[in-house]
């Protein structure tokens, strides 16, 4: 195996304020749930105006100055990488809107657990909370897949 793979880039933010966060409730079949807003970085795009573009179209919010937190990878194929750019923020203007991507409303960070949340979506956030933590990583195993925090 060659030291190159593609990659599939996205990303994914966490907007705050004080202790409410903006979560999204995707209808998307594939990872149905609630998460933070977010998608996939397009061609010559920067990785900041990225998560700014997506934010807003799924949001309605113009987001200022997203931090990277953290990442999150693993291999789609034996050929094929999928990053996602964790990014948050507590600096943002306009109105809130939903997209067809799902609903999108502020919860209280510590009542989060009490939502149907998108797959490992918890230990995501732990790393977007963390200052410990930069990496979420699926790991396979034969069939089964590991979440490890790094």
């Amino acid at each position: 195996m060659g030291r190159n793979e593609k990659a599939v880039l996205t990303n994914m933010c966490m907007v705050y304020n004080g202790d409410f966060i903006l979560v999204q409730d995707r209808v998307n079949k594939n990872w149905p749930g609630i998460t933070f807003p977010g998608g996939h970085i397009e061609k010559g795009e920067s990785f900041a105006e990225s998560v700014i573009r997506e934010v807003y179209e799924e949001t309605g919010l113009v987001i200022k100055n997203p931090t990277l937190c953290g990442v999150k990878q693993f291999q789609t194929s034996e050929s094929e990488r999928y990053i996602v750019l964790f990014y948050k923020t507590d600096q943002y203007e306009g109105e809130l809107k939903a997209s067809e991507e799902g609903e999108v409303f502020w919860v209280k960070k510590d009542e989060l657990h009490h939502y149907p949340l998108a797959n490992d979506f918890e230990d995501m956030f732990k790393v977007f909370e963390s200052d410990d933590l930069s990496e979420f990583f699926y790991e396979q195993t034969g069939s089964e897949w590991e979440v490890k925090l790094f």
